[in-house]
């Protein structure tokens, strides 16, 4: 049985591996304790919401939203910055429950929608696709490194 909680400080043992392993994906170096870190100051200043799944009481996935604002429309919108699922666990449908969760969340708290960044040759484009998301064909994402 699969389950979606919104994951709290009590969660973050069960969560940390998994946001180390959506780390490593991208390429960056494994390190639990910057991870740990990282969410539990997220979940403590409230500056995020994190749902995971769990498959038999075991955490299997997360996706982890921030808020941020539309100067144009005057509105919120969350930024679906995160979407992982153990690569043991994939093709079980657990993706597009956390997915469907996000959205639910963004309807309840009535925000404008959820934006989303991917690479180019992630396989997940089509989930996405088929559960409603748009391709931007409109604009360009830029980006300035600081460091």
């Amino acid at each position: 049985m699969i389950e979606v909680i919104r994951a709290g400080e009590a969660q973050l043992d069960a969560l940390v591996p998994l946001f180390d392993g959506y780390r490593v994906f991208y390429k960056q170096d494994s390190n639990l304790k910057a991870a740990r870190s990282f969410l539990a100051e997220r979940l403590k200043n409230e500056e995020s919401v994190i749902f995971m799944a769990l498959e038999n009481g075991q955490a299997v996935g997360f996706t982890q939203l921030y808020t941020t604002f539309s100067s144009v429309s005057l509105e919120a919108v969350f930024i679906l910055n995160d979407l992982y699922v153990d690569t043991l666990s994939r093709k079980k449908g657990i993706g597009e429950l956390l997915l469907e969760q996000a959205k639910a969340f963004c309807k309840d708290k009535g925000y404008k929608g959820l934006a989303l960044e991917t690479a180019t040759d992630n396989p997940a484009q089509k989930l996405y696709e088929r559960l409603g998301w748009e391709k931007d064909s409109h604009c360009f994402h830029y980006f300035w490194r600081a460091r």
